[in-house]
């Protein structure tokens, strides 16, 4: 199960310094899920722009396959998913759908 995770955890390597200037970024590390835009509107009908942000956490994740932790910027619906079907079955579905 090695070369799944070897792309994430050289994906996730290469870009720490990115991360790290990037500190405000709200995109899903899995899921790809980012702020969208839409419209405030008021009693009157009047619409303004608004931003609607994904619910993200970072949260730490053990991978036994390595006996490696890795830190992740996830959507809650993205630990959900976790949850339900294991971090390495969530990585290697995710990757096959080309999200990450």
């Amino acid at each position: 199960m090695r070369p799944v995770f070897g792309f994430l955890l050289d994906h996730l390597e290469n870009n720490k310094d990115s991360q790290k200037t990037n500190v405000m970024s709200r995109i899903c590390d899995l899921t790809g899920k980012k702020v969208i835009v839409g419209n405030r509107v008021s009693h009157s009908n009047i619409k303004s722009k608004r931003r609607f942000s994904p619910n993200l956490q970072t949260k730490k994740f053990f991978i036994p396959d390595t006996g490696e932790w890795i830190t992740l910027k996830v959507s809650t619906s993205a630990i959900r998913t976790i949850n339900r079907n294991g971090i390495s079955a969530s990585i290697a579905k995710f990757l096959r759908n080309g999200k990450i």
